[in-house]
């Protein structure tokens, strides 16, 4: 099966990471060598996640770690976009994050007020969330039908991990939506045009010179055709060539390995 490759390099990049730069705690195959030749090559280099489990400076971390040296100034996570938008809309607001440390610590440090008194809750916001329970259910319910808004970092499945994966905020979204019969009023994470054009601020790049490379065909290509950017698929993560043929979305490139990202 052939699929079409990049033939030129453009000014900016947003690389998702979770299956698309690494996979768990492993770099996947051509990921370092071929960063490091856009950055030779001065191009703006982003990496973008919708994984809300771990901080900017986590992601930063790892990616240094792993062989990649990355600042926080170059990651976007969909905790980081929640906040900034909540920040421009309603600072201050009483939330209920259903989410992990990362994302409790970054609203409680940008001044919200983290309640679980359903009366006061202003925002209940759907995360990934490995410690649910049927209590913060409850109190999601209980603050949505007593007038909360009710908003979401990311609706991703699954988040994939080696081995397999694991479920992801649209379960948690799922559960709420099931119980209280109100659909989810935001959602910032990809493919969200609120995610894409933070980015293209962050690496100060017109769209149509900028590509967008992931894994995943409803998030991250989805996103960055919406944006008017050059789209990659690689097939290092969540979707196979099967899946690929089977959808409605279609990418402008398909690679194999991010290393094909780069002009032969």
């Amino acid at each position: 099966m052939e699929f079409a490759l990049p033939t030129r390099l453009y000014d900016g990049y947003i690389f998702d990471l979770d299956g698309t730069v690494y996979l768990s705690n492993k770099l996947l195959p051509g990921a370092k060598e071929t960063i490091e030749t856009l950055r030779a090559e001065k191009r703006a280099i982003a990496f973008v996640s919708n994984n809300p489990t771990r901080s900017r400076q986590t992601t930063a971390d790892k990616l240094t770690g792993l062989g990649i040296p990355t600042g926080i100034g170059q990651v976007i996570n969909s905790t980081n976009v929640l906040v900034n938008y909540l920040l421009k809309q309603v600072p201050g607001a009483v939330v209920f994050p259903i989410g992990e440390q990362p994302l409790h610590d970054e609203l409680a440090e940008a001044g919200f007020v983290i309640s679980d008194d359903a009366g006061a809750i202003d925002f209940v916001i759907a995360s990934f969330d490995r410690t649910f329970v049927y209590h913060k259910l409850q109190i999601a319910f209980n603050a949505i039908r007593a007038g909360a808004r009710f908003i979401a970092t990311n609706a991703d499945r699954y988040c994939p991990v080696a081995g397999g994966g694991e479920p992801d905020a649209a379960s948690i979204i799922a559960a709420i939506e099931a119980c209280t019969e109100t659909s989810v009023e935001i959602i910032v994470g990809k493919p969200s045009m609120i995610m894409a054009q933070t980015a293209l601020e962050m690496l100060g790049v017109e769209a149509a010179n900028c590509m967008m490379t992931g894994d995943r065909l409803a998030t991250d290509i989805l996103m960055g055709k919406q944006a008017g950017m050059a789209t990659t698929l690689t097939l290092t993560g969540a979707t196979t060539p099967e899946r690929l043929l089977a959808s409605d979305v279609e990418p402008d490139f398909v690679i194999e390995r991010l290393s094909q990202i780069l002009p032969a």
